[in-house]
């Protein structure tokens, strides 16, 4: 008698292969699509992004300055972070939505200001703000985007639109654009105030990154299968930056409009006097700052290091927002950016007491990856990830959050959330 029994075996009939003959519908989708439906996270979509877009923009995106200390820290006090779920509560249905500058957003993130964002792929940033129409999310414009304030205002007029500036040497380009974001109905002002000199960003500088792209040998070579990239580019009406104005040459504008290393905390006056809406100081990196900037009328305040852009080797964002939730958050609203790559960071965010969280990488991979297509497909992933991690720690809405469920490391330490 044989030690182990044996299989029973049969003839298989036809009905009992087709569940594994099932295919995956695709039908209606489009070739960018049918692409970016093979991610599955941020970083799948990274991946898509590297191969279809020239080095240059891709890692003009994908960089920080120096030797991006700054950009690795951010992610990995995201990664090192403790969840602390509850179990037993009823999950079945989550609410996402929350108020940031006392209006509705349907996700507890929105779309940060990026430079340069048609260098990325033509469609730029009006495919952007459609996919955050869509999603109920604020978009902020850059100033050195590459859209006009007007154009972008009328691609998506119900849209949810903040406008996103440098406190510049030349005043009256602030003021002009400043006027043109208040005549459009852009419903928040964010400053960014950690640029006084641009970082030092070596890839840049390595892959030979400019303003517009150059069809040098090194670039025609390293874009001579990314067909798509070049034919879009050469196809659409060329590059214009926002800041630009009729009659004045960008390269006058480049001189004496940007990287004023004069300005100080006093600078915000005459910013206040040209915008009555909320005003938001992007780039707070130790409480002295975030004090006096809540001292200064700001409605919110972003913790950010600039994605680790700027100044290499400082402290991630989300170890000061604890204290930063402390010592300012009965005052103005706290934003949280850099280094926020899936949703359960956004949650964890969120619960240390953040009101709201701005991606920016994410959704430029996701426009590389698949244009339009790629920014929703990573709003679909975040949201999804948002969703996921809030019912693992037995919370049904954003308001339920609480820094209790989340533990911060420091450099292998426990750092106790209060």
């Amino acid at each position: 008698m044989p030690k182990y029994a044996k299989l029973e075996r049969r003839i298989p009939r036809p009905a009992d292969l087709k569940p594994f003959l099932a295919l995956k519908s695709q039908r209606g989708l489009d070739r960018a699509e049918r692409r970016v439906a093979s991610a599955y996270t941020i970083d799948d979509l990274r991946r898509i992004a590297k191969r279809r877009t020239p080095s240059g923009p891709f890692h003009y995106v994908d960089g920080g300055a120096e030797e991006e200390v700054s950009m690795q820290r951010a992610r990995e006090a995201f990664r090192d972070l403790e969840f602390r779920p509850r179990i037993l509560r009823d999950v079945h249905a989550v609410d996402t939505t929350t108020t940031v500058l006392d209006e509705a957003s349907a996700l507890p993130f929105g779309f940060g200001p990026t430079g340069g964002t048609r260098m990325m792929h033509s469609a730029g940033e009006r495919a952007v703000l459609r996919a955050a129409a869509r999603a109920g999310i604020p978009y902020a414009l850059s100033s050195v985007g590459t859209t006009s304030i007007a154009d972008f205002a009328a691609e998506a007029p119900a849209a949810r639109r903040w406008f996103q500036t440098y406190l510049l040497k030349d005043r009256e380009t602030s003021l002009r654009m400043i006027a043109q974001a208040k005549e459009r109905g852009y419903e928040a002002l964010v400053v960014t105030v950690d640029v006084p000199v641009s970082g030092n960003r070596l890839r840049d500088l390595k892959y030979g990154m400019s303003y517009p792209p150059q069809l040098t040998v090194k670039t025609f070579l390293d874009a001579s299968y990314r067909v798509e990239w070049w034919s879009n580019l050469l196809t659409t009406e060329p590059y214009t930056f926002t800041y630009e104005e009729p009659g004045v040459s960008r390269s006058e504008l480049q001189v004496s409009g940007f990287n004023d290393n004069t300005t100080t905390f006093d600078d915000l006056a005459w910013i206040r006097d040209a915008w009555d809406g909320p005003l938001v100081i992007k780039g707070i990196q130790t409480l002295e700052d975030a004090r006096r900037a809540a001292d200064a009328g700001a409605a919110g305040i972003v913790l950010s290091n600039h994605g680790g852009r700027q100044l290499d080797r400082t402290a991630p964002p989300l170890l000061l927002l604890p204290a930063a939730v402390r010592e300012v958050g009965a005052d103005t609203e706290i934003i949280l950016d850099s280094g926020v790559r899936t949703g359960a960071d956004v949650v964890a965010a969120i619960a240390l007491g953040a009101r709201f969280v701005l991606v920016g990488r994410a959704y430029l991979y996701g426009l590389m990856a698949g244009g339009e297509a790629g920014v929703d497909r990573a709003v679909q992933i975040l949201r999804s990830e948002v969703e996921r991690t809030m019912q693992l720690l037995g919370v049904a809405s954003v308001a339920e959050l609480t820094p209790d469920q989340v533990r911060l490391l420091s450099r292998g330490a426990l750092v106790p959330v209060e």
